[in-house]
């Protein structure tokens, strides 16, 4: 039987306080769910991944066919990376994240999607500040400096205009954008996730730098408030002959 509450990890981190925690919702037939809080923020529950999902999912599918090589910027609990290994066309993902004590909860599997991204041997965790790599003429692989990707999938900030930190607003300016274009091959695809609605200004600086750039607008049951939620996933494809999600 597991505690109705536990307190699986809590590290002290640059961005703050950073805890994993599992409970067991009563309401919801005492299913379990894992939760990531930093600070006094939610970040992430295990409850609500419909979203992570569908941006692999839109992303990927914005490519033409092929072998793909593929970054997710924010490992959290995994659902992101996960949904982009279950495409075939993937031959390697790079999961970068600046938090040290994120990679080892899936290396120590301490989360339920751990084994299964350190099980592939697809997939190579990173450990990196995304927004400095993105701007940077090294890339986002260590082991192979100017590496260009066919794809970028970001999940990090809650949104372009909610940050975690603010000196990560550069990266949705035009400029910041132009440099993490310079990181995808011809044909890239960068998607987004966000937790507000579609911003009409960032999908200016979107369409500024890339052919064409979309929002999508994801909904999921929330049971907890008994209704339905929402967020986003923008895609922007370098190429306009690229395929449409």
């Amino acid at each position: 039987m597991h505690q109705d509450f536990a307190e699986l990890d809590f590290q002290k981190t640059p961005l703050g306080d950073l805890s994993l925690r599992r409970r067991r919702v009563r309401e919801l037939d005492d299913v379990e769910v894992f939760e990531v809080k930093l600070g006094d923020a939610f970040l992430m529950s295990s409850l609500f991944h419909k979203v992570e999902v569908a941006l692999a999912d839109l992303g990927l599918a914005a490519l033409p066919p092929g072998s793909w090589n593929v970054v997710v910027g924010g490992l959290g609990l995994g659902y992101t990376a996960v949904a982009a290994l279950q495409h075939a066309a993937v031959r390697e993902l790079l999961v970068v994240d600046a938090l040290a004590p994120v990679i080892e909860w899936h290396q120590r599997g301490l989360v339920p999607l751990g084994p299964t991204l350190t099980g592939d041997a697809r997939c190579r965790f990173v450990l990196g500040d995304f927004f400095a790599l993105a701007a940077s003429a090294e890339g986002f692989d260590p082991l192979t400096p100017g590496r260009r990707f066919d794809a970028v999938l970001l999940d990090i900030d809650h949104s372009p205009h909610n940050l975690l930190h603010p000196r990560h607003g550069s990266f949705y300016s035009p400029d910041g954008l132009r440099a993490l274009a310079a990181q995808l091959e011809p044909h890239g695809v960068f998607a987004l996730w966000s937790d507000d609605g579609p911003a009409e200004d960032f999908l200016r600086a979107l369409t500024e730098v890339f052919a064409t750039a979309e929002a999508h607008v994801v909904k999921f049951p929330n049971p907890l408030l008994d209704c339905e939620s929402q967020s986003t996933v923008y895609v922007a494809c370098k190429s306009a002959g690229a395929g449409r999600p």
